[in-house]
């Protein structure tokens, strides 16, 4: 008996887990119906927003994303916003998918105009901002960095030379050491002897 009792708390622990779960999912599928007024938003690419994604203006949550389809005709993904009731659009707002994170998931971010009038349930945004792809971008850069990387080898190997074949050292190609001496004045190391 006493070595069952570990498998049957952890099989309660599993069940307990599985009920809070589902008692989640049912909250966010209540949540995804619930009542509001529609709004479409064309894009070039909507990245990972799906349906059920939230809708937020200033990172706070006034709609979700309801469904989302192919133009046939442009080619154009078109997603079905709903917006809740309370919550009045201007005209101007742009609406860009945005991301949580490297690791979050997208979601729909309007940018409020300065517009007086309000779209009307079942109208669109005329400015929007397709989703960047995080990935590609990361791909280019590190490309760029290597492509750098195997440049920066081929500079150094000139043999350090500088311009015209002359090395760093300051020597010209003579093999005799540069002197500076711009007045023209006489060394006295180099034993110089006066007539008498």
């Amino acid at each position: 008996m006493t070595r069952k009792l570990p498998e049957l708390f952890t099989g309660i622990a599993v069940i307990v887990i599985a009920a809070l779960f589902l008692v989640y999912a049912l909250g966010r599928a209540d949540t995804a119906t619930g009542g509001g007024y529609p709004l479409s938003a064309q894009f070039s690419s909507i990245g990972g927003l799906t349906v059920g994604s939230d809708v937020k203006i200033g990172g706070v949550v006034v709609g979700h994303v309801a469904a989302e389809h192919l133009d046939a005709q442009t080619f154009a993904a078109v997603v079905k916003l709903t917006i809740d009731n309370d919550i009045k659009i201007p005209a101007d707002t742009s609406a860009a998918i945005s991301s949580d994170g490297l690791l979050g998931g997208n979601y729909v971010s309007l940018s409020p105009g300065g517009s007086t009038t309000n779209l009307a349930p079942g109208g669109s945004f005329q400015v929007t901002q397709s989703a960047i792809n995080i990935e590609d971008l990361l791909g280019k850069f590190i490309f760029s960095m290597g492509d750098m990387n195997s440049k920066a080898p081929a500079a150094q190997g000139s043999g350090g030379q500088l311009p015209g074949g002359q090395p760093p050292g300051g020597e010209p190609p003579g093999g005799q050491p540069a002197t500076s001496n711009p007045l023209g004045l006489q060394n006295p190391a180099a034993g110089s002897s006066t007539p008498k």
